[in-house]
């Protein structure tokens, strides 16, 4: 096969990423975020699916010139869906691809409307696809109240984007599957935004992904595991972090579970784009009460599961085997969500779980009891206490639980013994405000609490682990207990000099928190209104 030539596109990520947002508000007049993102993001995944499609029909039909194949055999090679499957490429059935798609949006001419033609590409991809079944869309673009104008205007904008092998502005080949990905990732984001908090069940901030994920260090072989996977940004981040090291990206088995159907249908759709094959399982399902993966244990876990949620049904669940270390109470999932993953950790597994911070604390119905049995039993390995404002879901501040199965140097692994040890880091001060809402902590941070947890596990030698006044400490179970079980990092790591603490001049500091008031009270003006405007909506 010849060369794959590449040149620059003619659309830069960053007019690609403005085409779909102007894709957005076509539609953001007839319908809220939740609704919306379902229409874009499945247009811009068939029209990538198209574009991919007609290049490897060319590079194929070159192929064949070459070898002088002509008449029925060179169609019939041109229609087989091995011939795609074998470099990558979803195959798109004749009448499901964007030329046809685009001819209709453009003239009106023919009997099926736009939204019907859609619903017919997304139907029969997604039966032509063994990765994208139940992925895409289905009956959603003829269906009632869809403005079939806006419809076809959409069609027409999203037209102009164009997936095709790229050399980006650094020299580096990105292949059109890399361009969507970011785009794609980039598409989540703004809507999560634009939804607030129902957002944030989709979709976990990537300062955080980054985290936890750098701590954890998933390697090629590695069963990954997410039971509350959002959109399945962890298995990204897991993905590109195996490539950044040299590795093979491809070369790990993912498993998740999401219980809200168009969210599963998200992920499902989202990892097909970064070439991630993936067990979701056969459907959505709720990871307490539908276990997709019920006998498997896993290498790596990795969550950012729903916050203090009360109707988890923990009253249904009073004897399930999960609960090695107590009950969970029913009117909180916080230590339900710990002892699941504890329960899917191999014997050498470890976790990643963000978690609220009273989570930390707590006594209420046992689960100081639970938190001190997992501490007696030497599960938990890292404790990090991270800021407010992480999320745009909520302002509260969170932490991340990292535990794991084994803690002992380990046969051959030559790995510091932390056994009955626990480490701290207090990063509560970490971030910078990328808005007046939004706080997200920055490479060198995540590098900074990443590079501690190696230092003190001897995952990285280069680097000598020493206890941090104000940052990070190793404490002993003897100490832990000292401190009745209370995991929160502040208790252990201490209080920096307020010289080396602060050296910010007071004048500035002044006008910084004078503004951060300011700009509190206008957000507060901001919800006052929304709720005023809800509750005459509800008068009239």
């Amino acid at each position: 096969m010849p060369p794959r030539t590449r040149k620059p596109a003619d659309d830069k990520p960053a007019d690609l990423k403005d085409i779909l947002w102007k894709a957005a508000d076509k539609l953001r007049g007839s319908m809220d975020a939740a609704e919306y993102k379902h229409f874009v993001l499945g247009l811009i995944f068939l029209k990538y699916a198209s574009d991919s499609f007609d290049e490897r029909r060319k590079e194929i039909a070159q192929e064949l010139e070459a070898e002088d194949i002509t008449g029925d055999r060179q169609l019939g090679l041109l229609e087989d869906p091995d011939e795609y499957a074998r470099k990558n490429i979803f195959w798109v059935p004749a009448g499901a691809r964007w030329a046809t798609i685009a001819e209709r949006a453009k003239t009106g001419a023919g009997e099926a409307t736009v939204g019907q033609l859609l619903d017919g590409a997304m139907r029969a991809i997604g039966e032509a696809n063994a990765d994208l079944k139940g992925a895409l869309p289905q009956g959603l673009f003829n269906s009632r109240g869809v403005d079939a104008r806006r419809l076809s205007e959409l069609v027409d904008l999203i037209n102009k984007l164009g997936f095709k092998d790229e050399t980006g502005a650094d020299g580096k080949p990105r292949t059109a599957r890399d361009l969507l990905g970011e785009v794609y990732e980039y598409c989540l984001e703004k809507f999560a935004l634009a939804e607030g908090k129902r957002g944030g069940e989709y979709f976990t901030p990537k300062s955080i992904v980054k985290l936890i994920v750098e701590v954890l260090e998933p390697q090629q072989k590695d069963r990954v595991y997410d039971p509350a996977c959002g959109s399945g940004g962890m298995f990204v981040q897991a993905e590109k972090f195996i490539e950044e090291h040299g590795g093979n990206p491809f070369d790990i088995s993912v498993f998740g579970q999401e219980s809200n159907k168009n969210t599963w249908q998200l992920a499902k759709m989202n990892l097909a784009i970064h070439g991630i094959s993936a067990n979701l399982g056969p459907r959505w399902g709720d990871s307490f009460h539908e276990d997709q993966h019920p006998d498997m244990r896993f290498d790596v876990v990795m969550a950012n599961p729903p916050f203090n949620i009360s109707d988890w049904g923990g009253e249904r669940l009073p004897f399930d085997p999960r609960w090695e270390y107590g009950v969970p109470p029913v009117g909180n999932a916080n230590y339900a969500w710990l002892q699941h993953m504890a329960h899917k950790l191999s014997p050498k597994g470890r976790a990643g779980i963000v978690l609220a911070n009273g989570s930390m604390a707590s006594k209420h119905s046992g689960e100081g009891d639970i938190r001190r049995k997992m501490i007696e039993a030497d599960l938990v390995a890292c404790m990090v206490a991270l800021p407010g404002q992480l999320f745009r879901s909520t302002t509260i501040p969170v932490c991340v639980w990292f535990l794991a199965r084994d803690k002992s140097p380990g046969r051959g692994r030559r790995l510091i013994d932390r056994t009955n040890q626990l480490l701290f880091i207090d990063a509560r001060s970490f971030g910078k405000m990328v808005d007046r809402t939004l706080r997200e902590l920055t490479d060198d941070e995540i590098k900074r609490v990443a590079d501690t947890y190696h230092a003190w596990r001897g995952t990285d030698r280069t680097i000598d682990y020493a206890d941090v006044l104000g940052f990070c400490k190793s404490a002993s179970l003897d100490e832990i207990r000292e401190h009745d079980f209370i995991l929160t990092p502040g208790r252990f790591v201490g209080t920096r000099l307020a010289e080396s603490d602060d050296d910010e001049p007071i004048e500035d500091k002044i006008t910084r928190l004078t503004k951060e008031l300011y700009s509190h009270f206008d957000e507060a003006d901001r919800l006052e209104s929304i709720v005023r405007e809800q509750l005459g909506r509800i008068g009239a």
